[in-house]
């Protein structure tokens, strides 16, 4: 199978199936004398983990993670990391039918037609545990921006119809107001201390009950996360094929059931008029910005020095115990009920893959652009 490595410069490869003896990820091209731990990627896949709430599948895996290799002492070696978490709680047995047919809104057509062959078993590597890998990479990414002064904020915007009144400008202005706290961990749980993780306590309540009418009735629901990044610099991102906006957008649509992605205005940019979808610039403090941010901080591709804010819409999770048409390998038309525990919603447990995947393209960027001017090449190399 091709197609496991993500990055150039920063780069991961994911491996294990969601039924097998684990998941794990090998990240190369991390810059020596990071100082890393379990518990710093922990903090991270404990947030994915599931079972923690009714609107998780109730899969009950600790997902503890174990460092294999490239770190000593405390501190990165530069040389690649090896990564891995154990499966605990696997059920085979509940997905034993699957085999012999195509479930609507999976990949299990797909994989036959592309392979001949599958794991049937929680879908495989086309499994939401296939993501533990991106996360625990990506943690390692996000420790890397916040020594650079980058942050990263991640929330649920929407679940099914219920939607966040603020803008996410507003929850930029809320989020520098807290800053006095030491962590963006400690941020994220003072701003999205609930289930779903909906920065709104009114949006978290109604979309519970949404959440709740749709488990009354054997379905699921799908809905939006919202990401916002500060303190990346202007310049980031090439001009042609690796845009940062594009490069973001790949990372993004690489996650399972996402159906959908934007920067900035996104979408609503295609209804507006150049006067007003425009950023007009200005001087802040004696630094060039921009009085408004509709592109989301990204022109031409290269970052703009303004907040970078995007969108992801994910599907509703596909397994529901509703009854559903499909056929078998055998051309046969049939109904099904899929049993067995999954997600009613995938949002929740989502943001925190979203975050991850943004900062392992950032990171890739960044090293990337280290070699876009001379004066950066002479500082670092010059023996004058």
């Amino acid at each position: 199978m091709a197609g496991s490595t993500y990055g150039k410069h920063f780069q991961i490869t994911t491996w294990g199936e969601s039924h097998g003896k684990g998941i794990g990820v090998v990240v190369d091209g991390c810059p020596a004398g990071l100082a890393l731990c379990e518990n710093d990627i922990q903090e991270y896949l404990d947030r994915r983990k599931p079972g923690k709430s009714k609107y998780s599948t109730q899969r009950q895996e600790g997902d503890k993670v174990e460092i294999l290799s490239g770190v000593f002492e405390g501190r990165t070696t530069g040389t690649p990391i090896s990564l891995i978490v154990f499966n605990e709680d696997q059920r085979s047995r509940d997905y034993g039918d699957i085999a012999s047919y195509y479930r609507p809104g999976h990949a299990d057509y797909t994989f036959d037609e592309k392979y001949g062959f599958r794991d049937y078993r929680g879908g495989g590597r086309s499994s939401g545990r296939e993501t533990i890998g991106r996360v625990a990479g990506g943690a390692i990414a996000i420790k890397i921006l916040n020594e650079l002064g980058i942050s990263l904020l991640t929330y649920s915007r929407a679940i099914g119809p219920v939607t966040i009144p603020q803008t996410a400008n507003d929850l930029l202005s809320a989020w520098e107001r807290h800053n006095i706290y030491r962590s963006l961990h400690e941020i994220q749980e003072l701003i999205l201390g609930n289930p779903l993780y909906m920065p709104d306590k009114e949006s978290s309540k109604k979309a519970r009950e949404y959440l709740d009418e749709c488990m009354k009735h054997t379905d699921s629901a799908g809905g939006i996360v919202e990401g916002i990044i500060t303190g990346v610099p202007a310049g980031i991102g090439e001009p042609v094929f690796d845009k940062l906006d594009a490069n973001l957008a790949k990372a993004i649509f690489s996650i399972g059931a996402v159906k959908g992605f934007e920067i900035g205005d996104g979408f609503a940019a295609a209804t507006a008029k150049g006067t007003e979808n425009n950023d007009n610039f200005c001087i802040n403090n004696g630094q060039i910005t921009t009085a408004t941010n509709h592109a989301g901080g990204i022109l031409g591709g290269i970052s703009s020095g303004a907040p970078i804010i995007f969108r992801a819409a994910f599907k509703p999770t596909p397994s529901v115990a509703s009854t559903q048409q499909t056929v078998n390998k055998s051309g046969e038309e049939i109904s099904i009920s899929i049993h067995g525990r999954h997600d009613p919603i995938i949002v929740p447990r989502a943001v925190v893959v979203v975050e991850c995947m943004a900062a392992l393209t950032l990171v890739d960027l960044l090293l990337e652009n280290m070699g876009a001017k001379m004066e950066d090449l002479k500082k670092r190399y010059s023996c004058t």
